[in-house]
């Protein structure tokens, strides 16, 4: 079997973990995010020691940290994080912008994907189910199309 259907077969299952089970995503997804950040922090401050690297990196450490070991208000915190992984992407896009070494491109898109993870904090800080059952629909449709490939 191809790669792309294995992969396309996966994320639909895990689109319908996330849809029949969302209080247990919603955990799951503050690991994931948790471990993303303490990834994007690192990146952030290997990719140059300025200042707004080291700074926005040691936040995003930070935050991943706390997100990845306090799971005792997870539903609660979930539109939170969102937010807050939202404020950091829009602020590595602005430092990127004017670092003559990141490509433009790349940085205005960081910062598109920043003000997306906002506004999904927005709709999810009241209903931080909102948030797993519109990723478990996100995976089966990315799904639906790599099976499809």
């Amino acid at each position: 079997m191809e790669p792309n259907k294995i992969s396309g077969i996966l994320s639909i299952i895990l689109g319908l973990i996330f849809i029949i089970f969302p209080i247990f995503s919603t955990a799951a997804l503050s690991i994931l995010i948790g471990v993303s950040l303490i990834f994007f922090g690192i990146a952030l401050i290997l990719a140059g020691f300025t200042a707004g690297n080291i700074i926005i990196g040691i936040l995003a450490i930070i935050f991943g940290i706390l997100f990845t070991v306090n799971l005792d208000a997870v539903s609660f915190l979930l539109g939170f994080q969102f937010y807050i992984i939202g404020i950091i992407l829009v602020l590595a896009g602005i430092v990127g912008l004017t670092d003559s070494q990141v490509s433009k491109i790349r940085s205005i898109l960081i910062i598109i994907l920043g003000i997306i993870a906002i506004a999904l904090g927005g709709f999810s800080i009241d209903q931080p189910v909102f948030a797993a059952v519109l990723i478990g629909v996100g995976l089966i449709f990315q799904g639906i199309r790599l099976y499809l490939e």
